[in-house]
């Protein structure tokens, strides 16, 4: 019989972000602030094995990883949106790749994740 851990989303976050060199952990960490900021009523919550929040369904994620960090819209459509935007970075189908010593500004993360809290909500 296999028991549901018992280590909660948070401190699984906690203890990913931990693990992190010290400029990706700062990264992320500030990443994280933003995406609070921009989307107070989200749960933080481990989505597809990486931090992440949920508002209505998985909203936003990120990551790092050994060459760059991510963030990652979870909608290739938000993508699309702010492809302008994103001229200058790395992007997949739904990824943002970025570095420690080249975020994300803030007035895109917290336009993206807002686009995000409202396609979940159906706007």
């Amino acid at each position: 019989m296999n028991a549901k851990p018992t280590t909660s989303d948070l401190d699984r976050i906690e203890a990913y972000l931990a693990g992190l060199d010290d400029d990706k952990r700062a990264a992320l960490e500030h990443l994280r602030v933003v995406i609070k900021r921009a989307a107070p009523d989200a749960e933080e919550a481990m989505v597809y094995g990486v931090p992440g929040f949920r508002q209505n369904g998985a909203l936003v994620c990120y990551a790092a990883f050994k060459a760059h960090c991510g963030f990652y819209p979870m909608n290739p459509e938000t993508l699309e949106e702010f492809m302008g935007e994103l001229a200058d970075r790395e992007t997949a189908e739904s990824t943002i790749r970025f570095t420690a010593d080249n975020p994300l500004p803030d007035d895109l993360v917290t336009r993206i994740v807002r686009a995000r809290v409202a396609q979940n909500l159906g706007a």
